[in-house]
């Protein structure tokens, strides 16, 4: 697990900047790109300069760059280039992957500062919901493949989860308040265990922009409160997520519980643990499989969606 000042193997910097571990060792010998320590045993150990150099150079080489023309330059001519490559390209796809390596380095050293400004920079160029689906999501995919494989910490992941939080809340609040009676009812919760709550936060933000009312209930609700509020209120969704380790079977359970206690509501389930191949999706349940089916689905649009029949 990575901290501040951290050091990482040539494994770790192939898996945070795509470049193979081959190719880092010829570009160390044959431009001295990289100096890294030593263990007693020789194995090389890279620090966080080292990962900012080599995810900056990674962008600029997908971006048309030479690796024997950028080995020359300084860091800060480097820094100088990733600028311009995003200037030239906003709202495009090296544009997005800058912020997000920039945001891997504010992750990787508990940098608030360089988290915010690369936050709203992009929220300035591209607005909220573009920032989230085109950088945020991709980011916290990145960082769930980073702390699967060791390159970051527990303590980086709640940092940054936090500040995401943060920025999920205040985005949520300059919404404006669904006054339309008419308008369609969600119901959002977690069950309980699950205590991640950002894909539904940012749930909450996207049916609130397309006019729905929505219900925010939280974390880990025991499934007996969910019934009395379908029984009570009668939304016409209900949209919670699978993200903790629970067992496929007890996944199974739930799922059947939950379409019986939510009567006529529609229940609609999220989250990577509901991709294990034996998990059962009952008839009629919808799964959410993106952002994007959640997105269709607020607007009216539910050709291609999955039920529990379809799986």
């Amino acid at each position: 697990m990575h901290s501040l000042n951290s050091k990482y193997s040539i494994k770790d910097l192939e898996r945070l900047s795509g470049v193979k571990a081959h190719t880092i060792r010829i570009w160390e010998q044959r431009y001295n790109l990289l100096s890294p320590d030593r263990t007693d045993t020789n194995i090389r150990l890279y620090n966080d300069q080292d990962v900012k150099l080599l995810l900056n150079i990674s962008l600029l080489i997908k971006n048309g760059g030479k690796i024997s023309r950028l080995a020359q330059m300084s860091a800060q001519e480097i820094t100088r280039q990733i600028v311009e490559l995003a200037e030239k390209s906003e709202g495009k796809e090296p544009f997005f992957e800058a912020q997000i390596n920039q945001m891997v380095l504010a992750m990787l050293q508990f940098d608030e500062d360089r988290f915010e400004s690369t936050l709203n920079t992009s929220a300035t160029e591209l607005g909220f919901e573009p920032t989230m689906l085109n950088i945020i999501i991709p980011f916290l995919q990145r960082v769930g493949m980073m702390w699967l494989s060791g390159e970051s910490s527990i303590l980086q992941e709640h940092f940054i989860s936090n500040m995401i939080r943060r920025k999920l809340l205040v985005a949520i609040d300059a919404l404006p308040v669904i006054k339309n009676p008419e308008a369609e009812a969600y119901l959002l919760f977690l069950p309980e265990g699950e205590l991640h709550e950002l894909g539904l936060l940012f749930s909450k933000y996207l049916l609130k922009a397309r006019g729905k009312r929505v219900m925010y209930l939280g974390q880990t609700l025991p499934r007996e409160d969910v019934e009395v509020y379908c029984r009570e209120h009668k939304p016409e969704y209900l949209l919670t997520f699978f993200t903790a380790a629970h067992s496929v079977n007890s996944i199974n359970i739930y799922l059947n519980d939950l379409k019986k206690l939510s009567g006529k509501t529609r229940v609609l389930v999220a989250g990577m643990q509901l991709h294990q191949p034996d998990i059962k999706i009952p008839d009629g349940v919808w799964f959410i499989t993106s952002v994007n089916d959640l997105i269709r689905l607020a607007e009216g649009k539910t050709s291609g969606l999955k039920t529990g029949t379809e799986q």
